[in-house]
């Protein structure tokens, strides 16, 4: 019988105590002995957290609320103006009369949304003011069967002065003035005079889809069965030696993320087959979601600053965003989530309205004095009657996420976003009745036989067996969409 040694085998004695390749762990070298280092480092076994939280969520939990829903789609109506305003063309008629010709409603709709230049409102014996060119002209409506208007100056020959280009005038309805003994008729003196309709509640109706967001992560069962020298923590507080903790851990926290991101920057496609055939949807048939920057540049307001005044955050460009919010809903209590930058600039913006010398005047409520540390930053302010309150958006400012797009692309960069505070009141076309809201809510899919709005769940052969798997698979889901209600109160900082 023959025994064979093996090649490698470890049986090569020392007659001194002394520090050799082969009785040493080496750290840093690649080399296939591995012993080659004498010296023992120091092990600093806490893995550095370098980039403090690396979570970007919390801006929805902020301003928003989450509510569940069991259909493909998701329509809500929201009220339309109360007083009737439409702009149009002004043609002067000799000395009687003039026309206005309706082009489109006050903020510019030809039609969609139940809004037709014929279905204006206006009718007969309306006392009406039309504005352009500098000039405001009281008159009375004489006729307003269709989207031409004859209309009748109070107090002028005629409509000579106004501007006459296509949509470049306004008349607003301020009353009605009748004879006496007169019906409701549209006064056109024809046979066929009818009774002057009456004007209906009309609504705008919007519409939004969920997506399917998925992720998983996965690891053998040996991994999963071995140690680590590294210590480990998570965004969550849990840590140990277990490695696969981590990686689990961060999956978790990417996807939580990935929720909140999605639904800030997610359009609804369009033209893009090939989205439509990789997806298995129709041709533009229910592919992406409108997020809340597209809603707010389709359906709201968008600011870049004051031209020729300051690209940067003033009191010039909050006068010009006062004055579209008195367009719209004049909603007082405004929240503004920005970046750095855009942060800093109201902070100077302020701190400038102060003055720090001797007699000087200190806005504000607060008592300043030699011994009290000085605060540089601003959480807040009132402007007119409009309250502002600031906070940061880590979102726009992080490398890894929207600050990194925002450097790379400087003029489409996005500065903030200024969301009103409080609820809005909706008809809900599910309930079936008027229901109060805050103007950001999340919808996710959710039934009795399955909630959709985190879904986790383990399958494989690592812990509770549900496979073949030698591996442990952690899988994540979500279908959710985001509802931006009232979104002409919205104002996209870029």
């Amino acid at each position: 019988m023959a025994i064979t040694a093996g090649t490698n085998l470890n049986s090569v004695p020392s007659s001194q105590k002394q520090t050799l390749s082969s009785n040493y762990i080496d750290f840093t070298s690649t080399a296939t002995a591995g012993w080659a280092q004498q010296y023992l480092p120091d092990l600093m076994e806490k893995e550095a957290e370098v980039f403090g939280n690396r979570t970007i969520s919390g801006f929805l939990s902020q301003v928003g609320a989450e509510e569940a829903m069991t259909s493909d789609q998701v329509i809500w109506s929201e009220q339309s103006r109360l007083h009737i305003s439409v702009k149009g063309t002004v043609i002067t008629a000799g000395s009687t009369n003039g026309t206005f010709t309706v082009t489109s409603d006050i903020d510019g709709n030809v039609s969609g949304d139940g809004y037709t230049v014929a279905n204006h409102g206006v009718r007969t014996n309306d006392i009406v003011l039309i504005a352009s060119a500098g000039i405001v002209t009281q008159c009375l409506v004489v006729d307003a069967d269709t989207a031409v208007i004859q209309v009748e100056p109070y107090d002028k020959a005629d409509l000579t002065g106004h501007a006459t280009g296509t949509g470049a005038s306004t008349l607003l309805v301020v009353g009605s003035e009748y004879a006496k003994g007169t019906s409701y008729l549209d006064g056109n003196g024809s046979a066929a005079d009818s009774r002057t309709p009456a004007n209906e509640a009309t609504f705008k109706s919007f519409t939004n889809k969920p997506i399917i967001l998925k992720d998983y992560y996965e690891i053998s069962g040996s991994d999963a069965s071995r140690i680590g020298w590294v210590e480990v923590s998570t965004e969550e507080g849990a840590g140990g030696y277990l490695w696969y903790l981590k990686a689990e851990a961060d999956t978790r926290a990417r996807f939580t993320d990935y929720l909140e991101m999605a639904m800030l920057e997610s359009v609804v496609g369009s033209n893009s087959t090939v989205v439509d055939t990789t997806l298995g949807a129709a041709a533009d048939g229910g592919v992406g979601t409108q997020g809340l920057f597209a809603a707010i540049t389709d359906r709201g307001n968008i600011t870049s600053g004051v031209t020729g005044v300051n690209a940067a955050t003033d009191l010039a460009e909050f006068d010009a965003i006062l004055a579209e919010f008195d367009n719209q809903g004049a909603i007082e209590e405004n929240m503004m989530f920005v970046n750095r930058a855009t942060s800093l600039a109201m902070d100077d913006m302020l701190a400038s309205m102060n003055s720090y010398g001797a007699g000087g005047t200190s806005y504000g409520v607060f008592d300043n004095s030699e011994d009290m540390a000085l605060n540089l930053g601003f959480s807040g302010f009132r402007r007119g009657s409009y309250d502002f309150y600031k906070s940061d958006m880590r979102y726009l400012n992080d490398k890894a996420t929207r600050g990194g797009i925002n450097a790379a692309a400087t003029s489409a960069a996005i500065r903030g976003v200024i969301v009103p505070a409080g609820v809005s009141s909706v008809y809900d076309e599910q309930l079936g009745k008027n229901m109060k809201r805050p103007f950001l809510h999340v919808r996710y899919r959710a039934s009795q036989t399955d909630n959709r709005k985190l879904k986790t769940w383990t399958t494989g052969s690592v812990g509770a067996a549900t496979s073949a798997l030698d591996a442990m698979q952690m899988h994540f889901l979500s279908e959710r969409c985001l509802i931006t209600q009232g979104a002409n109160n919205f104002m996209l900082m870029k």
